[in-house]
């Protein structure tokens, strides 16, 4: 991929690099959901034999146009808005890279809480006993009955978390990867394939380390229905009674998933970049 490193990217390549990697790592998602929702134990295979054995193959795939809508409002706000910032402030630091990731993050994270909601209930939906699942035919079908059925307020149940952890998954994914690749650049290394498959290794690293008890709240904040849960200190303390690793349920099977997800979406930047990207002085 060595190619026009002067191009920079447009603003809606993140959302476009993010739902192509989301159609190859929508299961793992869905399996991270899966097991960090349930009360039983078991492993990513056991999971995964269990839905295939009573539901077939394509539920696997359960909730992906929840997961692509919310590519295209969570991520597509989130890295748009660190690279309309980065054309205004020097990221050279990694200090800035960091506060303007946490901002972009943020924001995103509280754009994409309703996709967000329905993708985690359309995931969640596969182990359900069948008269306790809510059957929403795809993302819109669920913003249109939650909106009737809960009041539309609620499409935005945990917002405040989504946009937490939208931050810390930011500065993970986006600084973590912007200052990796411009060290190893620095360091000698060409500014090809391979340097951005090794950065986004470690962006992955770093995105899971942050996010994930934060995840875990989030996921069964959003999951449960109405008085389930009395705030999100609620969910944070009844977590807690499972005990300290109950906030890491699903860490192998969330990094699994984040780091396929997370090469597959700057590799796909990149190429985006390269090839589509505008020169600074044709702005």
């Amino acid at each position: 991929m060595l190619v026009d490193q002067r191009r920079i990217s447009r603003w809606y390549f993140g959302g476009v690099a993010s739902s192509m990697a989301t159609m190859v790592t929508h299961p793992l998602d869905l399996l991270k959901v899966l097991i960090q929702t349930q009360k039983e134990k078991l492993s990513i295979v056991g999971t995964t034999r269990k839905i295939v054995r009573e539901q077939g193959v394509w539920a696997m795939y359960n909730g992906i146009s929840a997961s692509l809508l919310r590519q295209y409002t969570y991520t597509l706000s989130r890295f748009g808005l660190y690279t309309a910032g980065a054309r205004m402030i020097d990221t050279s630091s990694m200090t800035n890279k960091v506060l303007l990731a946490a901002f972009g993050g943020a924001a995103g994270g509280f754009i994409g809480a309703p996709a967000d909601l329905l993708n985690v209930r359309l995931q969640n939906d596969v182990k359900l006993p069948q008269e306790k699942r809510r059957n929403y035919k795809h993302a819109f079908d669920g913003l249109v009955r939650v909106c009737r059925e809960e009041g539309c307020t609620h499409l935005f149940n945990g917002a405040s978390i989504a946009a937490t952890r939208g931050a810390f998954m930011t500065v993970g994914q986006i600084a973590f990867y912007e200052e990796t690749k411009d060290l190893l650049v620095a360091a000698g290394f060409p500014s090809r394939t391979d340097t951005y498959i090794f950065a986004s290794i470690i962006s992955a690293i770093a995105a899971t380390a942050l996010t994930q008890p934060i995840d875990v709240a989030k996921t069964r904040r959003m999951n449960a229905r109405p008085g389930e849960y009395a705030s999100m200190a609620d969910v944070f303390y009844k977590t807690a009674l499972e005990g300290p690793m109950a906030f890491f349920k699903g860490s192998i099977p969330a990094f699994a998933r984040l780091g396929p997800h997370t090469v597959l979406l700057f590799i796909t930047l990149e190429f985006l970049r390269t090839r589509f990207g505008y020169l600074a002085d044709s702005a």
